[in-house]
């Protein structure tokens, strides 16, 4: 029997269920990364790993893991999960339903009687959600060792620098400049897919091809502030109007490099700052921050020259001055390891899933973890596309069938040396 059959959904929804329930008072659903209620939830999963079984710890990152050691010492470590940590009024799903599916997994193994000759380990990765010291991706950051010294003189508004932070997780910070690990031979994330595309096109199973990079600009057009009433359409120098130009440039630019073949591509101009900011005054200074998403690199880089032209020409048509154009933020896409992925998509197969290859638009904590091991994503459908919300909502046949693939996956892979 496969060990897919011994998943019981209605252990997992408890899970889930009793999960969502540790939150702040009147705020479903918030566990912010380092607070008194992330800690609350952090010990609530400790006890159920040690439930099922796993030899549970904290790393040096501030990373819970569960171990559950494999028959052939050596021959490493198949490791899967995701993030406890919460946006503020989040979602009952993004991050947990990758940990604790992964836990249900483990479960599955021990109840089938089924032996992995790998060792097996769960994650709930410190941090994955941006934390009040401004950061991402802790834990899986420090694992990888792409925590930097500066990184971890970050300090959140209650000044506590990140260094103490993690060790008041229980991590070991003064141990993070180098990659914390060599064994670990596959990692699978399940994650729900915080998009609307498995659900319109009725898809049960997300393949994961890669994780989009992310590059974000900083933009400041810089005019001159006069009366609204008094200074002559023609005469004015507005800083709002090659801000305005460029909100459009954006939108087309993106939309047809994504019609046309370009791969994932979405770019967002989400902050747009005018000043001074009245109603009865000509905007002095425009400031806007474009959120740019590629799944191939190259893409990215003209995609960002082409907004930069684009910046010079609307500057020079309204008499402004382009002050500022620079790049705040930059990384690259994440590619899955494609023998991953093909066992993914066979483990959906196998169980009658249907799937669809995909890109993600969100970071993952899988992006970090691929620079130590090969990694496979995996999706399921959540619906209307909503996270990062209340309302965000996986259907528990849904879960069932996730957490499913991802046994499946980790049992095929356990038979590859």
């Amino acid at each position: 029997m496969s060990v897919a059959a011994h998943i019981r959904p209605d252990r997992l929804q408890a899970d889930l269920d009793a999960l969502a329930a540790i939150t702040d008072p009147g705020r479903p659903h918030t566990r912010r990364s380092f607070s008194p209620r992330f800690l609350e939830g952090r010990a609530w999963l400790a006890e159920r790993f040690r439930q099922a079984g796993l030899i549970t710890r904290i790393d040096d990152a501030g990373n819970l893991i569960g171990h559950r050691p494999g028959t052939t010492p050596g021959l490493g470590t198949l490791m899967s999960g995701s993030h406890s940590d919460t946006v503020p009024d989040g979602g009952r799903f993004d991050g947990i339903l990758g940990v604790l599916a992964a836990l249900e997994a483990a479960r599955a193994f021990a109840d089938a009687g089924i032996p992995l000759r790998h060792d097996l380990e769960i994650v709930d990765f410190l941090a994955e959600e941006p934390s009040d010291f401004g950061l991402s991706c802790i834990g899986s950051r420090g694992m990888a060792g792409a925590l930097s010294p500066e990184h971890r003189t970050l300090r959140a508004p209650w000044d506590e620098s990140l260094t103490d932070a993690i060790t008041r997780m229980g991590g070991a910070p003064d141990r993070l400049d180098t990659p914390r690990r060599t064994d670990i031979r596959a990692f699978f994330e399940l994650h729900i897919e915080q998009g609307i595309v498995l659900e319109q096109a009725g898809i049960q199973i997300g393949v994961v091809d890669a994780i989009a990079g992310v590059t974000r600009l900083e933009i400041v057009f810089s005019g001159r502030a006069d009366h609204a009433g008094t200074t002559p359409m023609d005469l004015r120098q507005d800083a709002a109007v090659p801000a305005a130009a460029i909100v459009t440039f954006v939108h087309a630019r993106a939309s047809t490099l994504a019609r046309s073949g370009a791969g994932h591509v979405t770019a967002t101009c989400g902050v747009l700052d005018l000043s001074p900011g009245a109603s009865n005054v000509i905007a002095r200074t425009a400031r806007l921050v474009v959120d740019i998403r590629v799944s191939h690199r190259p893409v990215a880089e003209a995609l960002v020259a082409s907004i930069r032209d684009a910046c010079a020409r609307a500057a020079e048509a309204s008499r402004t001055t382009l002050a500022r154009f620079a790049i705040q933020s930059d990384t690259h896409p994440t590619p899955c390891h494609p023998a991953l992925a093909a066992l993914v998509e066979d483990a959906a197969r196998t169980q009658g899933f249907s799937t669809r290859h995909m890109v993600s638009g969100a970071g993952h904590d899988a992006a970090f973890v691929a620079r130590l091991a090969p990694m496979a994503m995996l999706f399921v459908p959540c619906r209307d596309g909503r996270s990062h919300d209340p309302d965000e909502w996986c259907a528990p046949e849904d879960a069932t069938r996730g957490t499913m693939v991802l046994a499946e996956a980790l049992a095929m892979r356990d038979r590859i040396d």
